[in-house]
């Protein structure tokens, strides 16, 4: 079976990778999500309460049901959705992350009113699996290797991702899901080798003081112009501005190799 990174196997949508593939650009949710974890406001608890404690009407009327998922439409994807240099991206691998990324954005939909653009939604995924694609016949093409120690600490890490106390768990889970234990270990060889080949075009990176100060400057003023609480103190979520800014590099230096691999790639869509 051909190797393809951990994006087909998502445990609860947590083991996804490299998802920059599909472009660079850092929106005010990205950010804010970063620091979500590091604060609950009183207003959130006070609010769950009167929802708890409030009680039940008499002759209320029963709570109507939210309208059902719409379904997405497969007709039209080609048994083959792209070719990359050779290697062929299938319409399974991509339907199977495309239901995925269709239920989100159609329950995202709902809540706006406003309907999931397909089309869109399509081309975007087709990009990130070429550009998927291309990372690993690159670092394959520079003979980039995983030793058995990388491999294992990548599976434990997912391991914790998930909530699991072990990689036997992690494995056990997702055989469950008919992922073979031979398979996953395979495909966290690639993603090894993949995060090598993005290591080496990102260099060390450690964010400046003034662009945390400007990140977490950012942050405030988002806060402020949603009406929403204030923002802990710079030095704790410290850490977490510094992770977002590491992973911001990484999208854009990963997109720009892969920019740089499809200008001489030979590559056709069928979508």
């Amino acid at each position: 079976m051909k190797k393809k990174l951990l994006l087909n196997l998502a445990l609860g949508g947590s083991v996804a990778l490299l998802a920059a593939c599909g472009g660079t650009e850092e929106t005010a949710e990205e950010t804010e999500e970063v620091v979500a974890e590091e604060e609950v406001t009183e207003e959130a608890v006070e609010e769950e309460a009167e929802v708890t404690e409030e009680p039940a009407e008499e002759g209320a009327e029963e709570a109507v049901e939210p309208p059902a998922i719409p379904e997405p439409d497969l007709e039209a994807i080609p048994d083959v959705v792209a070719v990359v240099n050779g290697e062929e991206i299938t319409k399974d691998e991509f339907v199977t992350i495309y239901t995925t990324q269709f239920q989100q954005a159609a329950m995202q939909a709902q809540l706006s009113g406003q309907e999931v653009d397909e089309a869109q939604l399509q081309q975007q995924l087709v990009d990130s699996l070429i550009g998927q694609e291309l990372l690993i016949q690159e670092a394959a093409n520079q003979d980039l290797t995983a030793s058995q120690e990388e491999i294992d600490a990548t599976l434990a890490e997912f391991a914790e991702q998930n909530g699991l106390a072990s990689t036997e768990e992690f494995l056990a889970a997702l055989e469950e899901q008919g992922v073979s234990a031979e398979e996953v270990t395979s495909q966290v060889e690639t993603q090894v080798k993949v995060e090598k080949l993005i290591t080496a075009e990102t260099g060390e990176f450690t964010p400046t003081e003034a662009e945390l100060e400007e990140l977490y400057a950012q942050l405030e003023e988002q806060q402020a112009q949603t009406g929403g609480g204030e923002l802990p103190p710079f030095e704790e979520i410290r850490p977490a501005l510094e992770d977002q800014l590491i992973v911001q590099k990484e999208r854009e230096a990963t997109q720009t190799l892969v920019d740089d691999l499809r200008e001489t790639a030979e590559v056709t869509v069928n979508l």
